[in-house]
């Protein structure tokens, strides 16, 4: 599975991006997909994750209720809805698809490039 992300950009706090992620293969639908995020001089950390099925997501703490994740197996995309932005989610974006349900990055076989967005107040 080959990942590419897009959509990120320079918004002020409070406002909304929606990032994407195209995958390549005719097995996507197979792979649990999620966004991670690296801000400067930190560990990635999990945002989010959604199952193969897009049924079942789970969120980390800090985006619940802010950020939405989604999927569409018919396009092989994956995307990420982020609203009321804040300054802490300054961050490059990743994209990541791995065949179970885990939020440890180095558990993630597949990785995009990744998507900066930055936050300003």
């Amino acid at each position: 599975v080959q990942l590419q992300a897009s959509g990120g950009g320079l918004v002020q706090a409070g406002d909304s991006l929606r990032l994407s992620c195209a995958a390549s293969g005719r097995t996507f639908g197979r792979y649990v997909m999620a966004w991670f995020r690296q801000a400067p001089g930190k560990e990635r950390e999990f945002v989010a994750r959604i199952s193969a099925s897009g049924l079942t997501t789970r969120y980390a703490e800090s985006v619940k209720g802010r950020f939405t994740i989604s999927r569409d197996n018919a396009k092989n995309t994956v995307n990420l809805q982020m609203n009321n932005l804040k300054p802490e989610d300054t961050a490059v974006y990743y994209c990541a698809a791995d065949r179970s349900m885990n939020e440890d990055a180095a558990r993630y076989d597949y990785w995009g490039q990744g998507t900066l967005v930055t936050v300003s107040s």
